[in-house]
C-alpha cells in the first residue's frame, strides 16, 4: 500500500508540474521560457558535438568512400536533352545520341531523383540522435558519454512528458469540440469552436517541443479560401493550425483517428469522406465548392501532393485542388533536421513507429511562410495554375521542384511519362529533318 501511494504522489506531482508550467502557459498563448532554454542548452551542445566531430575527422580513420556531394551519390548535369544531343551532332541521326539515354539510365539506376524523396534527409553532421553519415565513426569518449545522457534524458524524461502532453491535448479536442458541437449554429459555438482548437493544437505542438517561426502573418489564409502547403509529415496540419483555424480535408478513419474526426465535426466544417466517395472526384469537388462558396466558413486545408516528402522537395500538386475555384493561399514548411527528423516514410514506419521516433526526437523545429494570395488567370487551365502555385512554394521554402507524381512512392511509372520523353526525342528529329533524311536513303536503296 505504501507503494502505490508513494506512487500516486510522485504521479499527482508529476501531473501538477505538467498542467501548471506547460498545459496551462500553453493554453493561454504565453511562454515561460521554459522551451527557449532548453532550445539554447539543445543548439550549444549540438555546436559542441559538431566541433568534436571536426576534430577528430582530423585523426587517421578508416577508408570510407565518400560521396561527391551532400545531397547524393551524383553531381547530375541538368542540361536540357535537347541541348545534349545538339552537342553531339548536326542534322542527322547518330548512334552517339544514345550515349544521352544511356548516361541518364544509369544515373537512375544508381540513384534517382524521385525514389530518393522518400528516404530521410541526409545530414551534413551528426546530431547525437543516429549516426547519418556513414563517414562518422567512434571520436572520443566524451562525445559517446554525452549520446549516452542524451538517450537517457529522450527515453526517461522527455518521451513520457511528451506523452503526457499528447494525451491532455488529444482529451481535450474530443471532449471540448463534442460539447462546443451540442451548441447551436452561430458566432458563439463558432468562436468556441476556433478557441477549442488553438488551445489544444498549443499543447499538442508543446508535446513534440514545438519551436515555430511564422513569417508574412498578414498572408494568413482568409475564411471563404483554399490554403495549400507541400507535405512533409502528419504533424503539419498541427503545426498550421497552432496559428489558426482551418477545415480539414480527408478520408473517414476507424480507431482513435475516426474518434477525433467525429468528435470535432460537431464543432467545425471539416469535410470528411467515405472511402467510396474518395473515388468520385465529382462529387469530393462538389462538396469543396459548396465549402468555399460559403466566405463564413474556415478556410480549407489541403496538401496537393497527396503523400508526404522528404522536407527537401515539392512534388506534383494534384489539380483537383486547383479546379474548385476561389483563393488559393499558399504556405511553405520547412522543417530543420538537425533538431528531429520530421517526415514520415510509410512505406517504412507505421503510424506508432513513426511518432516513437518523433517523441525521442530532440525538439521539431521548423519555418512557416504565408505567401500572396493566388487566383487563377483567365488563359490559366488548372495544371499550368497548380504548378505555378507550387512554383511559388518550392523558391520561398528553398525547395528542389520536381514534376513528378508522389504517388510513384507505391505506383510504377505511368507508360505516358515515358511516351513523353519519345515525343521530344522525334519532335527533335523532325526538327532537324533527320527523318526526312532517313526517308530518303530508304527509298533510294
Amino acid at each position: 500500500m505504501e507503494v502505490v501511494w508513494a506512487l500516486g504522489q510522485v504521479g499527482a506531482v508529476w501531473m501538477a508540474v505538467v498542467l501548471g508550467l506547460i498545459v496551462l502557459p500553453s493554453a493561454l498563448g504565453i511562454s515561460l521560457g521554459i522551451s527557449e532554454a532548453y532550445m539554447w542548452v539543445l543548439v550549444k551542445t549540438l555546436e559542441w558535438a559538431t566541433i568534436r566531430l571536426q576534430k577528430g575527422a582530423k585523426k587517421p580513420q578508416p577508408q570510407v568512400p565518400r560521396t561527391p556531394s551532400a545531397t547524393g551519390i551524383i553531381e547530375r548535369d541538368e542540361t536540357p536533352m535537347e541541348k545534349e544531343i545538339a552537342l553531339l551532332h548536326r542534322a542527322d541521326f547518330e548512334f552517339s545520341h544514345i550515349f544521352y539515354f544511356c548516361r541518364k539510365g544509369m544515373e537512375a539506376i544508381v540513384e534517382d531523383e524521385v525514389t530518393q524523396r522518400f528516404s530521410s534527409e541526409e545530414l551534413l553532421s551528426w546530431n547525437l540522435l543516429t549516426r547519418t553519415n556513414v563517414n562518422f565513426h567512434y571520436i572520443s569518449l566524451r562525445l559517446t558519454v554525452v549520446w549516452v545522457i542524451g538517450v537517457v534524458v529522450r527515453y526517461c524524461i522527455l518521451l513520457p512528458l511528451r506523452v503526457s502532453l499528447a494525451a491532455i491535448g488529444i482529451t481535450s479536442m474530443i471532449v471540448g469540440t463534442t460539447v462546443v458541437g451540442q451548441l447551436p449554429n452561430g458566432r458563439v459555438k463558432n468562436y468556441l469552436s476556433e478557441v477549442v482548437h488553438l488551445t489544444c493544437s498549443r499543447i499538442l505542438v508543446r508535446a513534440l517541443s514545438g519551436t515555430i517561426h511564422y513569417h508574412n502573418k498578414e498572408n494568413r489564409p482568409q475564411k471563404g479560401g483554399i490554403c495549400v502547403a507541400n507535405h512533409t509529415s502528419p504533424i503539419d496540419a498541427i503545426i498550421l493550425t497552432n496559428d489558426g483555424c482551418y477545415a480539414m480535408v480527408g478520408q473517414v478513419h476507424g480507431g482513435l483517428m475516426g474518434i477525433i474526426q467525429r468528435a470535432t465535426v460537431k464543432a467545425c466544417p471539416h469535410v470528411w469522406f467515405e472511402r467510396s466517395e474518395m473515388k468520385d472526384r465529382h462529387l469530393v469537388t462538389k462538396r469543396l465548392r459548396e465549402h468555399v462558396a460559403d466566405k463564413s466558413k474556415l478556410p480549407i486545408l489541403i496538401f496537393p501532393e497527396g503523400t508526404c516528402i522528404n522536407n527537401t522537395s515539392v512534388m506534383m500538386f494534384k489539380k483537383g485542388s486547383f479546379e474548385i475555384g476561389g483563393t488559393i493561399y499558399p504556405v511553405a514548411i520547412k522543417y530543420d533536421p538537425q533538431f528531429g527528423d520530421a517526415f514520415w516514410n510509410s512505406s517504412k514506419y507505421n503510424i506508432v513507429s513513426y511518432l516513437l521516433r518523433i517523441m525521442t526526437s530532440w525538439a521539431i523545429v521548423c519555418n512557416v511562410w504565408y505567401l500572396p494570395p493566388m487566383l487563377r488567370k483567365e488563359d490559366e487551365d488548372a495544371v499550368q495554375f497548380a504548378n505555378r502555385v507550387r512554383s511559388a512554394i518550392a523558391r520561398q521554402g528553398g525547395l528542389t521542384e520536381l514534376p513528378w507524381d508522389g504517388g510513384l512512392k507505391r505506383a510504377k511509372v505511368k507508360d505516358t511519362f515515358k511516351e513523353e520523353q519519345q515525343k521530344n526525342y522525334s519532335k527533335m528529329l523532325v526538327r532537324n529533318g533527320s527523318v526526312g533524311s532517313l526517308s530518303a536513303e530508304t527509298e533510294s536503296d
